[in-house]
């Protein structure tokens, strides 16, 4: 027996959520339409202002994304991916940007259930306007057999990178 793991790490995922879909998601969701509003509030029409170098560049219209250094943009943010797993057929979980799908292997069914769980989890992705960082995206397997055959899981048309240890949310597996 062996466990197929696929980390992903999802890129800016914060900045990218569009504030539209995310309040449609919280509607959608029997949120009190009070509270809907009020987030509504919270995330349009604000402005950012960033430096480069020691000059200030000019304040601009925010049009996506949830807010970070509160408590409110990680909830908000994981109102937004609440609905990845509903097409996921393997074990999951999720921290913030990462994520962890991984499911037991006792047959060949098994890996091609994953492969096609890892293209619906990437079909969700492209859906909702998020996107993966395939650099810090990793297949590993944990297995006491030797290793014969590479998982080939792929993201998109990039194959993903196979490793014996990787660093999931601080911790080297």
């Amino acid at each position: 027996m062996k466990l197929a793991v696929y980390y992903r790490h999802f890129s800016k995922a914060f900045n990218l959520v569009p504030h539209d879909r995310l309040l449609t998601k919280l509607a959608s969701l029997g949120v009190d339409s009070r509270v809907v509003v009020w987030v509504r509030a919270f995330l349009v029409g604000r402005t950012q202002r960033g430096k480069a170098g020691w000059q200030l560049i000019k304040e601009g219209k925010v049009t996506s994304g949830v807010p970070q250094g509160n408590v409110l943009g990680p909830l908000l943010f994981l109102v937004y991916v609440n609905d990845i797993w509903r097409n996921i057929n393997s074990n999951n979980r999720i921290f913030a940007d990462d994520c962890k799908i991984y499911r037991k292997i006792t047959s060949k069914n098994n890996i091609e259930i994953c492969r096609w769980t890892w293209t619906s989890w990437a079909e969700w992705v492209v859906d909702n306007g998020i996107k993966i960082n395939p650099r810090r995206s990793k297949a590993i397997r944990f297995t006491r057999a030797r290793v014969k055959n590479p998982l080939g899981y792929f993201l998109s048309d990039q194959k993903i990178q196979e490793t014996s240890s990787c660093k999931y949310v601080e911790i080297i597996l």
